[in-house]
C-alpha cells in the first residue's frame, strides 16, 4: 500500500493546508456578499470611507479588505482600497463576463456544507436560504453554462430538430445557443415563477422573444407543452430521487413527438461512484442541499429513461466537469 510521504520539516503539511483551505474561500466569499469587487472598481475608497456609507463595523472591514490584499484580490496604496481590471473583469457586477453571481451562490453553498456532519449524524439538513437565492443561482448557472454552451450544442449536433423543450432552463443561456447554432427552431423554456422574469430579461436582450415560449411551472407536477422533437434536461436530474427523475423523463416522454429525443446534461458516474471527482464532490453538494437529489450512473439513468418509455439510450460523451451527455430516443 503506498503511504504519503512524511512531510519534510518545515514545510507546510499538505492536510493541514487542505484543512484550512476554507479561510481564504471565505474572505473571499464575504467580499462578494458585501460586492466590494464592484463598489473599488467603480472608485478606490478608504476603510473608513466604506465603514461610514454603508454602516459596516470599520475595524472587522479593515481585516478583510487587507486580507483580500494579500490574497491579491485588491491593491492598497496609502491606506486607500482598489480593484485593478483584471479583478475587476472577473468579480465587478459591471463586468459582462463576472463570475460574481457564482461566488455569490457559493456563499449560499456554504451555510449549506456547514451542515454536512449534521446530516450524516442525524440526517437532518438546512433548509435553503431563500433571500436573494433564486437570482444568484440562476445567476451562477449562467456563469456555468456561457463558456461550454456552443460547445455542448455542437456536441449534441441538432440539425434535424426544429422545437426545443429547455426544461429547468434558467434564465436561458442553453435555449440561446440552441437557437443560435440552429436558425430555423424555436424553442419552449420551462422553470419555476419566479425564474421566469430572469429568463425573459436575458431572452430579450438576445433579440428572441419572438423565437422563444416562456413557461412557468413545475417539471415533476405539472404537463410540459407537447409538440417538440428535442428536450435538453441541462443540470436537472441531480436534483432529484431516481423516482422523481422517472417521472420526469415520462413527462418529458410525452411533450416529444414520435422520433424525438432526450439529451441529459450532468455528472455521470463510474459504477463505483468514484469519479469523476467533481461529481462525488457534487453528491455531497446534493447531501446538504436536497432531500434526496444525487449524481447517478450511466446504468442508473440509462434504466430510468428506458422504465419511462424511451429507447437507444448512448453516452454521447463523458465528462469531468458536470458536461457529461446522455440522449434517448422515444420510438417513431
Amino acid at each position: 500500500m503506498n503511504q504519503e510521504p512524511i512531510p519534510t520539516p518545515g514545510a507546510p503539511d499538505p492536510l493541514m493546508r487542505l484543512s484550512r483551505s476554507y479561510m481564504e474561500a471565505r474572505v473571499l466569499l464575504t467580499a462578494a456578499e458585501l460586492d466590494l469587487f464592484t463598489i473599488l472598481a467603480r472608485a478606490p475608497h478608504t476603510a473608513e470611507a466604506l465603514a461610514s456609507s454603508h454602516s459596516w463595523d470599520l475595524r472587522p472591514l479593515a481585516r478583510v479588505l487587507d486580507a483580500l490584499v494579500a490574497m491579491e484580490l485588491l491593491e492598497k496604496r496609502e491606506g486607500v482600497y482598489q480593484c485593478a481590471p483584471a479583478i475587476a473583469a472577473r468579480l465587478s457586477a459591471d463586468s459582462p463576463v463576472s463570475l460574481l453571481a457564482s461566488v455569490q451562490h457559493a456563499a449560499d453553498l456554504w451555510e449549506r456544507w456547514s451542515g454536512l456532519t449534521a446530516r450524516v449524524t442525524r440526517g437532518a439538513r438546512r433548509p435553503a436560504a431563500e433571500v436573494g437565492y433564486t437570482r444568484a443561482f440562476i445567476g451562477a448557472m449562467h456563469v456555468t453554462a456561457r463558456p461550454q454552451a456552443a460547445r455542448l450544442v455542437a456536441a449534441v449536433n441538432p440539425v434535424a430538430e426544429r422545437r426545443l423543450l429547455d426544461v429547468g432552463g434558467g434564465s436561458g443561456t442553453y435555449t440561446l445557443a440552441f437557437l443560435e447554432a440552429t436558425p430555423a427552431m424555436r424553442a419552449t423554456l420551462v422553470d419555476l415563477p419566479q425564474v421566469m422574469p430572469l429568463a425573459r430579461e436575458r431572452v430579450a436582450q438576445a433579440g428572441c422573444l419572438d423565437r422563444v415560449e416562456l413557461v412557468p411551472g413545475d417539471y415533476l407536477t405539472d404537463p410540459l407543452p407537447g409538440g417538440h422533437d428535442l428536450a435538453w434536461l441541462s443540470a436537472v436530474i441531480h436534483s432529484n430521487s431516481a423516482d422523481e427523475n422517472l417521472a420526469l423523463f415520462r413527462n418529458v416522454w410525452a411533450a416529444l413527438v414520435p422520433g424525438g429525443r432526450v439529451v441529459i446534461r450532468d455528472h455521470v458516474m463510474s459504477e463505483d461512484r468514484t469519479a469523476p471527482r467533481a461529481g462525488a464532490l457534487f453528491a455531497i453538494n446534493m447531501l446538504v442541499a436536497t432531500d434526496a437529489g444525487g449524481t447517478y450512473t450511466f446504468r442508473e439513468i440509462a434504466a430510468g429513461l428506458a422504465a419511462a418509455g424511451f429507447r437507444d439510450a448512448r453516452l454521447i460523451q463523458p465528462g469531468a466537469a458536470m458536461d457529461a451527455l446522455v440522449e434517448a430516443r422515444k420510438p417513431a
